[in-house]
């Protein structure tokens, strides 16, 4: 899942609007930011294999560290007990803590069985991916459902705020299309690489955030 994560993470104002958009991507991607340098540092494996599931040719043959349920368990912890001991905003200390572990969740949903529980042994995952309408059809409609929630809890103080989110909105679908219906990448080297770049979202977010107000409700 891709878009489905950054539809959390936009849902999550509606919850809570104190902590930024910006932080609340970091939370839900965490461990997509985290997988490329692990990866670069060779603690991780992927592989290209075209065909390992209908929606993606990326083989994830270790990433227990990143990916491990009780791995992002802790890292979930950690996340939200240190936005907490720095902003002492325990609803979105909690808030926070549980968008790093709703990515492990969307994962199960749509990986076939190559999420490890631990760091060996048993692997998990529904499937989802074997099928590109299905999974188009949901992670597009909760990707909606999220910029949805997200307008309702904030409104633009400027045109910056406004353009700047809907032109993040329509870059995010994009590239989801283009990843999907685009070539594998050119090679394994190249990956983690590419997965620095959610960064510049990251950083996208802030100011997206910096230019709207919460709507009080």
């Amino acid at each position: 899942m891709f878009i489905g994560h950054f539809a959390a993470g936009l849902a999550a104002k509606k919850i809570d609007n104190r902590p930024s958009l910006g932080t609340m991507f970091i939370a839900t991607q965490f461990i997509d930011l985290l997988w490329p340098l692990l990866l670069l540092f060779g603690l991780e494996k992927v592989q290209i294999d075209p065909g390992n599931t209908a929606f993606t040719p990326l083989d994830f043959i270790y990433y227990p560290f990143s990916h491990g349920f009780v791995s992002v368990l802790i890292w979930s912890l950690l996340f939200g007990g240190i936005y907490y001991g720095i902003k002492k905003n325990g609803k979105g200390a909690l808030l926070l803590g549980g968008l790093v572990m709703s990515h492990w969740i969307l994962d199960l949903l749509t990986h076939r069985p190559d999420l490890p529980l631990l760091f060996g042994g048993t692997k998990v995952g529904l499937g989802l991916w074997n099928s590109v309408p299905f999974t188009l059809i949901i992670e597009i409609g909760i990707f909606a459902i999220g910029a949805y929630l997200y307008m309702k809890a904030t409104k633009a103080e400027n045109k910056k705020g406004s353009i700047g989110l809907i032109s993040m909105l329509v870059f995010l679908v994009l590239v989801y299309l283009g990843n999907v219906f685009g070539p594998p990448p050119e090679s394994v080297e190249a990956i983690p690489y590419v997965g620095f770049s959610m960064w510049l979202l990251v950083v996208w977010a802030y100011w997206i955030d910096r230019n709207r107000i919460p709507i009080k409700i």
